[in-house]
């Protein structure tokens, strides 16, 4: 059912898993599905593909460059040029598989990689339909926290990047402080409670990131240009009490009319990554979607 899969992307391995289902008539129609940012794959995107894979999908779950199992350095680096480029890199690794048929490919992300899927599919159009679960715009979500901070980790970047030029190792911070208590901002302590936790934790989930990402992140617009998705659909599913369904609302508002956003009510950012009660209605509605539109 799963197989651990290489396949390349500028000049790195991308580590990925395959998920076949049983007894399935090929070519099959088949969705990629991105890690959140400091994620991998073994985390939520395993929790949709074992659910995907049992309705018929073939699913491929992949690490980032700089992260996981997968190739380049510096370890931890958030580049979301590159990011964007594995989604390209793993649609191209599924249209060489026969199992799979390449003119019904899908893509969806989750939380972090909800800011790459669009931006590469604007114009991938092997991309057939494009989901996402808890989207996010990475670098509104970090400069919205802390303005002042983040303009000098952009600033800092240059800095870094000679000290590196030099010879030092890159210098990197952790997202997530270890421990939650009763001080700590709603938002944090859900994602601590998943990372730092046995109910989400991965020992390749280190949960640092290269300091220097600030740079490449600051010059990256997500959902810009989302209107070039269309007329492929899109579908956006957030949690009603998620921080970030903002960022949902706002990419459908911008596109014409081939957008959708799906509301779970109750759900949270983070309850969506592995909550049954919540996965649940996601998946359902990822179901649908897939199978209308890879059809």
């Amino acid at each position: 059912m799963r197989t651990d899969v290489r396949f390349p992307t500028n000049g790195l391995n991308l580590a990925g898993h395959l998920y076949l289902p049983d007894g399935a008539d090929a070519p099959l129609a088949a969705v990629v599905v991105g890690h959140p940012t400091t994620g991998v794959k073994e985390q939520a995107p395993a929790a949709y593909a074992i659910r995907l894979v049992e309705e018929g999908f073939a699913v491929l779950t992949f690490d980032a460059a700089f992260q996981g199992e997968s190739e380049g350095m510096p370890r931890g680096l958030e580049d979301p040029f590159q990011r964007a480029e594995d989604f390209r890199a793993a649609v191209s690794y599924l249209t060489t598989r026969p199992e799979i048929d390449p003119d019904r490919i899908g893509v969806m992300g989750v939380c972090g990689s909800g800011a790459y899927v669009p931006y590469a599919a604007q114009t991938d159009h092997r991309m057939k339909a494009v989901a996402g679960v808890s989207w996010t715009d990475v670098p509104s979500f970090f400069r919205g926290a802390d303005p002042e901070g983040w303009q000098q980790m952009v600033a800092n970047s240059g800095n870094l990047r000679s000290a590196e030029a030099a010879g030092e190792p890159a210098a990197t911070f952790a997202v997530l402080p270890e421990t939650a208590d009763a001080d700590t901002p709603a938002p944090t302590a859900e994602f601590v409670d998943y990372y730092k936790t046995p109910r989400g934790m991965h020992p390749r989930s280190t949960g640092d990131l290269v300091v220097r990402s600030a740079d490449l992140l600051d010059q990256f617009d997500s959902f810009a240009d989302v209107a070039k998705i269309a007329p492929r659909p899109l579908l956006m599913i957030a949690g009603t009490e998620a921080v970030t369904r903002g960022f949902s609302e706002k990419a459908v508002a911008d596109s014409p009319g081939n957008a959708e956003l799906f509301l779970v009510d109750g759900a949270t950012h983070v309850d969506l990554y592995d909550r049954d009660a919540y996965v649940t209605p996601a998946v359902a509605k990822l179901v649908e979607f897939f199978g209308k539109h890879l059809a």
